[in-house]
């Protein structure tokens, strides 16, 4: 059966990794640019690669529905360049979900496959989708709701060790950015780790460097360009988190519980 996910940065990927090991055919849509800056464990870097692994599973891009399906029968994720999801109605997936994770639906509808479920903040079950997952870390991450709203977005990252806001690296002007450090790289705060034209952009805690877009982006000021993790664990730079982890299983549970509900008849 296949479902498509729109958007393929980390969290996506944590949720397209569930479903494809769970015996799923996955096909992703994202951005021609995409800005995931988790790019070590985001399916969306097929799009600048053509092809990306993440804890052994394979992502390649594809042309054009078609070439989506042909990957998929070879036993891989496919990723299409289609942030209007104008491939949904072609490919008839099984099942949508929607984790673009902009705050708000920007287009996806509950008549768009016959379960379609929205990640995070900005869905309504019954009027957005059949079923809504929770991403605000806490007691009810990955929980899946039936009716309601996930809880609004807070503008706050979530809690690591202390750290919220400062563990994010964040543009100091407008330009193109020019990294000098690499994804799971020791940085210190006040370290340069790259340059948005000539301007340094500075990080602010000490930790593994988790995330960081790539060279030749354009970026705005203040627009987050990557993320200190101040467990200082290496590892965790290529691998899935937790939080896409338990958001993935919410997916999965809720894609199982509607089929034997018989929403998807």
């Amino acid at each position: 059966m296949l479902i498509i996910i729109r958007g393929a940065g980390d969290l996506a990927t944590g949720i397209a990794c569930r479903l494809f090991r769970s015996g799923f055919s996955v096909v992703m849509t994202d951005l021609a640019i995409p800005t995931a800056i988790r790019r070590t464990v985001a399916f969306s870097s097929a799009v600048y690669n053509g092809e990306v692994t993440v804890e052994g599973i394979i992502a390649r891009l594809a042309i054009d529905p078609e070439e989506a399906i042909s990957i998929t029968l070879d036993g891989n994720v496919a990723v299409l360049i289609d942030p209007e999801g104008h491939s949904i109605p072609i490919l008839r997936p099984f099942a949508l979900v929607d984790s673009i994770l902009a705050k708000k639906n920007i287009g996806t509808h509950l008549d768009d496959a016959p379960i379609v479920i929205g990640v995070g903040p900005g869905f309504t079950v019954g009027t957005d989708c059949h079923a809504a997952i929770e991403t605000q870390r806490g007691h009810y991450l990955g929980k899946v709701l039936y009716e309601g709203s996930p809880a609004p977005n807070t503008g706050i990252p979530g809690n690591i060790d202390g750290f919220t806001g400062e563990r994010l690296i964040r543009a100091t002007a407008d330009g193109i950015f020019s990294p000098i450090a690499a994804i799971g790289d020791m940085v210190n705060a006040g370290q340069t780790v790259g340059f948005v034209d000539h301007v340094p952009v500075i990080a602010t805690i000490h930790g593994t460097l988790r995330g960081l877009l790539p060279a030749g982006i354009p970026v705005r000021k203040a627009m987050k360009l990557g993320d200190v993790d101040p467990r200082c664990r290496k590892e965790y730079c290529f691998s899935v988190s937790d939080k896409a982890r338990a958001i993935g299983g919410g997916v999965l549970e809720a894609i199982l519980n509607l089929s034997k509900c018989g929403i998807s008849d």
